[in-house]
């Protein structure tokens, strides 16, 4: 450090600050991907499944007995495990042992009871977390550099926008659109029961970039009488849900908008 202080720096401010809690806080910025990628490991080998079959409280042992996981790769595990639980995915207690030890027995938190169930969040943070939407993020310091007009980051990294990427990518498309479900199927339930006055005394909705229709087909359920129609792309229609009181419409919001009492944008 030189001629600096290891224990006190001015600020501009004039405020006495810590050189060690400030070297803290950039490593623990700098390391925050790693709570990222350890929840995206959990959801790869469906950790929080593991445990919830287990009653929401299972052993190392019991979950690495669930899980896709080589036996030499079991002490990897308890380490993956004391991640989330540090970021709170996971709580940890202390099962008593005959011998005054005791054996981890990890719990399920209200963080990760989200991620089973039959809704739940899973699909909306794998997507979230996927190298396809990750790796954009790694060059927003070369996209800064770059004179416009310049593509967006995501475009940057791939070559396609989002959406052209989803139009020729069908396994990625698919992951954004199971994503959007398991969002919608959460969080619509409870903006119908908490907020549902704004859907009374109208009797048609279009949900505009509706994807499937989650998001929809939760408001269509809770107020029969509204009329319920979505509007996407034509590749997105093409794989509606059938036998649903959805109208689907495949098109562009950016061209035109089907007339409707009330627009929706989730």
């Amino acid at each position: 450090y030189g001629s600096m202080e290891l224990t006190e720096s001015k600020c501009d401010g004039g405020q006495e600050v810590s050189l060690l809690d400030a070297q803290l806080e950039l490593y623990w910025n700098t390391f925050a991907v790693i709570k990222s990628m350890a929840l995206k490991s959990a959801l790869d080998l469906g950790i929080a499944d593991a445990v919830h079959r287990h009653g929401g409280a299972a052993t190392l042992a019991k979950i690495a007995s669930e899980v896709a996981l080589h036996p030499s790769k079991i002490p990897c595990l308890r380490r993956l495990m004391r991640a989330l639980t540090v970021s709170g995915v996971f709580a940890v207690a202390v099962k008593p042992g005959d011998g005054g030890g005791g054996e981890p027995v990890y719990e399920l938190t209200p963080s990760s009871r989200l991620l089973v169930g039959s809704s739940n969040l899973s699909g909306i943070m794998s997507m979230i977390l996927h190298p396809t939407l990750v790796v954009p993020f790694l060059g927003v310091g070369e996209w800064l550099r770059r004179e416009p007009p310049d593509p967006c980051i995501f475009k940057q990294a791939h070559g396609r926008s989002f959406w052209e990427l989803a139009d020729r990518d069908a396994a990625f498309d698919a992951l954004f659109n199971d994503g959007m479900v398991s969002d919608s199927r959460v969080i619509m339930d409870y903006v119908v029961r908490e907020h549902g006055e704004v859907f009374r005394g109208i009797a048609s909705l279009v949900d505009l970039a509706g994807g499937l229709g989650a998001a929809a087909q939760v408001i269509s359920k809770a107020f029969p009488e509204v009329r319920c129609s979505v509007m996407d792309l034509v590749h997105v229609v093409a794989k509606a849900p059938a036998g649903t009181d959805i109208e689907y419409i495949a098109g562009d919001m950016f061209e035109s908008v089907p007339p409707a009492d009330a627009v929706f944008l989730k």
